[in-house]
């Protein structure tokens, strides 16, 4: 094929998004959607057993805690390799080696016998995990028009937890059936399983290849999605350059980086914070563990609602507004709930309960959203050279939230000698950090609206 340098040529994102959204975009969404599905089975599957598992291996809670968080920890260095790997080798590859590497830790871990080794398998897991996630969400993201990006990406992002409510209704038959240790095998087994359809099914996108030099493999596959008259040129970005040696710490991306450090870690904080210590903080308050389960359990539901929304949400009024706005939103209900349960009874009335429901439902919404977003703003505004590396960095320094809040959240709850404004004071803190983003990153999401109007908008 000889060099596609002219007049007409354009960038593979700028021709597909001229282009209906085509069957391949679409097998692409699905297959990374399995995967990030299967990653949550996986990962939440210790949770679900793990009464069992602390039976049979004879310790206590607190000790097996260090089983439980190995694979967040894993999950956060995963997915910032996963995603640097990402970047070099490709997606296709990389995703498949983290999905076999997550599916045969899953299987490994049925034959631990202390908790000891139980972490070691579920830390490898969760590198797997992490390098699963940020690749396929760049990789669905790629092969989406500017149209559906947005809410393709925030979609796609509702796989894992997805995943957890598939494998808690599958998981009482498994045991039954099989054990806690059968149960692992199957569900590690069942993950290989996809790793065919990435083999065969994706393909790295035009966008990566392109970045790579590697034009003629570039033309080739965009036919998948794209007529045959259509050239396509080097994606271009803001710096000096070439494409190929832009990375995560480039100095384009400065703005881009802190920005996302900061929103990300606080959003992911405040999530943390709710879902981990939730059943605590309820309890200490006069709820029955039934009660704070059943509200847990609604912030599930309605966090999986909100990130679906939330590409809609990012794409008809651009990443910008919509960060300000769920920052505004779940400072106001974090300091409505926390003036709430300060007045609760002993023991609180229907009514306080409900409403207490609805107020931990809506943070839920909120924080899940601003999650949800983060993922669309990095797909669009990371250049194509270090995308998966960039997706990678944020999910890490979320992790760095995540775990910072699962730290000291019973310190907080604690501090308050039943009062809990030292929990919540920081969790609104951590809301208003959310608006970050809106202020400090300087390549949003535009608004429909406006995309039309400013096609160089998008960084690739």
């Amino acid at each position: 094929m000889t060099e596609r340098t002219g007049e007409g040529a354009i960038p593979f994102s700028a021709a597909i998004s001229r282009q209906p959204i085509k069957a391949y975009s679409i097998i692409t969404f699905t297959v990374c959607m399995l995967v990030l599905i299967c990653d949550g089975m996986d990962a939440q599957l210790l949770g679900i057993v793990a009464p069992l598992v602390i039976e049979e291996f004879g310790t206590d809670g607190g000790t097996f805690g260090i089983a439980m968080s190995a694979a967040l920890v894993g999950f956060g260095l995963g997915s910032w390799a996963g995603g640097w790997l990402g970047d070099k080798a490709g997606r296709r590859w990389s995703l498949a080696l983290a999905t076999v590497i997550f599916s045969l830790a899953t299987i490994a871990a049925s034959w631990s016998t202390d908790v000891w080794q139980m972490a070691g398998w579920r830390l490898l897991g969760g590198l797997g995990f992490g390098g699963a996630y940020s690749n396929a969400i760049t990789l669905a993201g790629e092969w989406l028009p500017d149209n559906w990006r947005s809410v393709g990406v925030t979609t796609i992002s509702v796989g894992t937890p997805a995943g957890g409510l598939v494998v808690a209704a599958l998981a009482p038959t498994l045991v039954d059936g099989f054990g806690w240790r059968g149960t692992f095998v199957i569900v590690g087994a069942g993950t290989m399983a996809v790793v065919l359809l990435i083999v065969f099914l994706l393909r790295e996108s035009p966008s990566w290849l392109l970045a790579r030099g590697e034009r003629d493999k570039a033309h080739a596959v965009a036919r998948k999605v794209l007529p045959a008259d259509i050239e396509l040129a080097l994606e271009g970005h803001s710096s000096s350059g070439s494409a190929a040696n832009v990375g995560v710490f480039d100095p384009i991306n400065k703005r881009l980086n802190i920005g996302v450090g900061i929103s990300f870690a606080a959003a992911a904080l405040v999530a943390y914070g709710m879902l981990n210590w939730g059943t605590t903080f309820l309890t200490v308050k006069g709820f029955t563990f039934e009660q704070a389960a059943y509200a847990v359990s609604i912030g599930g539901l309605t966090s999986i609602g909100s990130s679906i929304a939330a590409g809609l949400l990012v794409q008809r009024y651009g990443s910008r507004i919509v960060f300000l706005s769920l920052s505004a939103g779940l400072f106001a209900t974090l300091v409505v709930m926390a003036l709430r349960m300060e007045t609760l009874a002993a023991v609180p009335s229907d009514t306080d309960r409900l409403v207490v429901v609805a107020l931990y439902g809506l943070a839920a919404a909120l924080f899940s959203a601003a999650i949800a977003s983060m993922y669309a703003l990095m797909t669009h505004a990371y250049p194509s050279a270090c995308r998966s590396a960039g997706i990678g960095f944020g999910i890490f320094v979320a992790r760095v939230g995540a775990i910072a809040a699962t730290a000291v959240g019973g310190s907080l709850i604690e501090l308050g000698e039943g009062s809990l404004l030292p929990y919540f004071g920081v969790l609104i803190v951590a809301s208003v950090l959310v608006s970050a983003a809106a202020f400090i990153v300087d390549r949003h999401v535009p608004p429909a609206r406006g995309a039309a109007a400013r096609p160089g908008n998008r960084t690739v």
